[in-house]
């Protein structure tokens, strides 16, 4: 409980929390989940957008210079960029059943190292950083810690949300990169995977 006290025993699934992690996979998953975040506003201007230039800079014959059109070629000062970034799309197409088993390794992995802690209820009469904070150092969470909250303890959501090493998810979108950035990974028996059917599926 909220105390640190036992107060009964929860069976993990083993099919979510008993895996053999595949690194490989929750590296292509974690790789991806950050291109998609990536905004790809990055441009810089091609030869026919960049201003200036509508003159030759000097006569075609005559100078002893090599022959040149426009001052806004790209080897010139203030000319254009050479195959330069355009806005485009990072996003990686990602199979439903590789991140689920990135998921669920990321899980195991935490769980092998003693990282799983699962709490009966968030029991507070009202939204409490004090109280959250102590019940998190009573269940011996310490470090960056991962919170999975259900939807409906919004009282434990916003007692939580304060604390600078908190990080809360909702259960529904539980997923492998928030696992693998915390060192501690805290659920209730409503948010815990695998106990509402469709919570990792």
């Amino acid at each position: 409980n909220i105390s640190g006290k036992d107060a009964a025993a929860v069976s993990l699934p083993d099919d979510v929390f008993g895996v053999t992690p595949n690194v490989a996979v929750m590296h292509q998953v974690v790789t991806a989940q950050l291109a998609h975040r990536r905004a790809g506003t990055q441009k810089t201007k091609g030869r026919s957008e960049v201003s200036g230039g509508g003159t030759k800079p000097f006569s075609q014959k005559g100078t002893g210079n090599a022959r040149q059109g426009s001052t806004r070629a790209p080897h010139f000062s203030g000319g254009a960029v050479t195959l330069g970034p355009t806005p485009r799309k990072y996003s990686q197409r990602t199979p439903k059943k590789m991140v689920q088993l990135a998921l669920r390794s990321a899980l195991s992995d935490r769980f092998r190292e003693g990282k799983v802690i699962v709490v009966e209820s968030w029991s507070f009469d009202a939204a409490s950083t004090k109280k959250a904070a102590a019940a998190l150092k009573a269940l011996g969470a310490t470090g960056k810690v991962l919170v999975v909250v259900a939807r409906d303890e919004e009282v434990a959501e916003k007692s939580l949300r304060n604390l600078d090493s908190v990080q809360i998810v909702r259960n529904s979108e539980l997923n492998a990169y928030d696992v693998l950035c915390n060192d501690v990974i805290v659920f209730s028996q409503a948010s815990l995977p695998g106990a509402n059917k469709g919570d990792t599926k």
